[in-house]
């Protein structure tokens, strides 16, 4: 049997040549089988942000959640409802008359206020949100999930078809404006139809191993700076099970059971760097 530790043996081989440092692949899936939703998330950036998990306990009016980021900025997380949200950068767009970027940490406060995929469509709708710069994935404990962009001055709506939902640093509603063809995004799906077709049984680690050439090894810019895959993050929403990989290191993985976790009442910050020093 395969411990925590190995999550990325399968996905660290084979990667294929290093793009960008500012990308972000996340998937969304149900085993038609079990009915089990997993997620995952793989965050490029900059390797020497100070990266951390944040999570913030449960109050009257608030749900308990999770998330990960930088610089007081939630990238992704989940909530006690199960709600699953992330977000990536595409091609800049055009401003929608009346809307704007949120100007605080929009994640925490969708994940706090926000049950269901509709809750957070709405909430958008609400707080006049539209990014015109990135798109973001909502998904839920009940099978639903969406990535909401603004395109041509509209909102676009892509629902889950099927039993997987994919997102990388293209628009689907208009590949052609950058970042298109992906081969992040063909290399997530080519290995799920390969997962599938394998007759076996379909876990976290299974799903997980579909990111393994999507994944960024460390690399210089011009300017020296290194960059690559920060984290992936694994989340077993059905179960509530957290894994997080950090800089690519099977050495340095970390799980929480989040119905543990929610369950407390101090707030909670997990900084990666520190954390796998000692």
């Amino acid at each position: 049997m395969k411990t925590t530790s190995q999550i990325l043996t399968t996905a660290i081989i084979g990667l294929l040549s290093y793009t960008s440092s500012l990308a972000c692949s996340v998937l969304y899936y149900i085993d038609s089988k079990t009915g089990k939703i997993y997620v995952v998330n793989s965050e490029d950036y900059w390797l020497d942000v100070e990266a951390y998990i944040q999570i913030e306990p449960r109050s009257r009016n608030k749900f308990a959640r999770l998330w990960y980021g930088w610089n007081d900025f939630a990238q992704g997380g989940v909530n006690e409802k199960g709600l699953f949200f992330d977000a990536a950068n595409t091609p800049e767009q055009e401003r929608i008359k009346g809307y704007g970027n949120p100007k605080n940490n929009l994640g925490d406060k969708l994940l706090a206020n926000c049950s269901t995929v509709e809750e957070a469509l709405e909430y958008l709708e609400k707080k006049h949100i539209a990014l015109n710069n990135s798109h973001m994935m909502f998904g839920d404990r009940t099978g639903k999930a969406v990535v909401v962009e603004w395109v041509d001055g509209e909102r676009k709506l892509h629902w889950l078809k099927g039993n997987k939902l994919i997102m990388t640093n293209f628009l689907l509603s208009n590949p052609e404006a950058g970042n298109y063809p992906c081969y992040r995004y063909n290399s997530i799906a080519e290995r799920i139809t390969e997962m599938e077709n394998s007759g076996e049984e379909i876990n976290l680690l299974k799903v997980g191993n579909t990111f393994g050439q999507a994944v960024q090894p460390p690399r210089k810019n011009q300017e020296g700076r290194l960059g690559g895959t920060v984290y992936v993050s694994f989340i077993n929403i059905t179960d509530s099970i957290f894994y997080l990989s950090y800089k690519l290191s099977n050495k340095n993985v970390i799980k929480l059971d989040l119905k543990n976790e929610f369950g407390k009442t101090k707030r909670k910050k997990i900084r990666l760097e520190q954390f796998f020093k000692n």
